[in-house]
Order: structure tokens, then sequence, then C-alpha cells
């Protein structure tokens, strides 16, 4: 059985204030409009005052792997330069975001997801997939990066196209079903992983 723990560190440079990073992403009843790769629903159980402390959210959510996951995020701390909130659910933990101002319009985000998967499906699942999952998470987090960029030009009034819609493997291998899909769903992957590193290899001229 895999250990179900998980420390993730993302780290984006977005080429905006961090007020505006900030109006964006720490408004949780707005991402599945924006971030809809992930984010396939967003449903307000209770919001407090302009969306702050002690607001809380039901999220569905899913990524490049065949399942999806239904969690709520319950919002602990709100400041100008970061947030935090709680997670329960199929995701049981804590995540903080932290903008640094980089001078130019230029902000760096860092994100801290510390989470113990309780998805039946993950808690029970084998060893071997937990890169796997760890790859799927890092997937997710470029979706939002690439999402929040486009958002934030929208928000500028430039012409832009729609975020990317969510990954038709996940809607296509849950069809089959548990066990076997998710493990379809590995193998295209790691094959996409492996199609990327070969592609950065050099090229020989002998």
């Amino acid at each position: 059985m895999a250990d179900s723990a998980y420390d993730f560190h993302t780290r984006w440079l977005i080429p905006a204030s961090p007020a505006e990073v900030a109006d964006t992403l720490f408004d949780p009843a707005d991402l599945s409009r924006w971030w809809p790769s992930v984010y396939l629903d967003v449903r307000t159980l209770r919001r407090a005052e302009d969306g702050g402390v002690g607001s809380s959210y039901e999220l569905f959510t899913t990524g490049r792997l065949p399942y999806t996951l239904r969690w709520q995020l319950h919002v602990e701390s709100v400041a100008e330069l970061g947030c935090s909130f709680t997670a329960t659910g199929d995701f049981v933990g804590r995540g903080v975001w932290h903008l640094s101002e980089l001078g130019a319009d230029r902000t760096q985000v860092d994100f801290t997801w510390k989470i113990r998967a309780d998805k039946p499906l993950l808690r029970s699942s084998p060893n071997w997939l937990r890169p796997v999952f760890e790859a799927n998470h890092d997937w997710a987090m470029r979706m939002g990066e690439e999402s929040l960029m486009l958002e934030l030009r929208r928000r500028a009034g430039d012409a832009v196209p729609p975020p990317r819609p969510p990954t038709p493997t996940s809607s296509v291998l849950l069809a089959a079903g548990g066990a076997v899909a998710l493990t379809a769903g590995a193998a295209v992957l790691i094959g996409r992983a492996g199609d990327r590193r070969r592609a950065r290899r050099p090229r020989s001229d002998g």
C-alpha cells in the first residue's frame, strides 16, 4: 500500500503585480472559471465577508489521470501577500500561497501543499504509483500557471484564448473504471514524460 502523505512545493514567476495575482488567486469561488482543466466545479458552503477567513467551499477536481476528487477548502488566513487554507475530504491537510514582489510587475508565487490523500483509490494504491500521482500534481500546477497568466491578460484587456478544458484522457478512461483506468492513465502520463525527455535529448549527426 502506498504512503498517501505528500509535501508539494511549487513556484511560478508571473508577469503581474502581487495585487493583481492575489485578486485572482485568493478567490476560491472563481477557480472553476479560470482554471477549468483542474477545477471542474466549486460550490460555496459558507462565504464570510469578502470571501475571507471562515469561508468554506466544496471542490470537485481532476488532473491528467482518470479519477476525480471531492474535497472541502476552509480559508484559514488571508493577507496582502499570502493566504492559507485547510482541506478535508479526499484531501486532508493544509495549503499556503505566498507572493513575493520582484519589481516591474513581476511576482514570485510559492505554493506549499502538505496533504494526505484520503480517497480510497489513492490510499490503497501500490507504492510504484506514487511518482505518477506526483507527476499528476505537477501537471495540474503547470495548468494553473498557464491559466493564471491567461486570466491576468484577459483582465488587462487583452484578447486571449480560453483556458484549457479538462484533459480528454480523464473522461475517456473513467469509463474503464477503478484500478484498470488508473493503470492506463499512469501509462499515458509516463509515456508523455518519456516523450518530453527524448525531445530534449541532443541529436547526433553521426
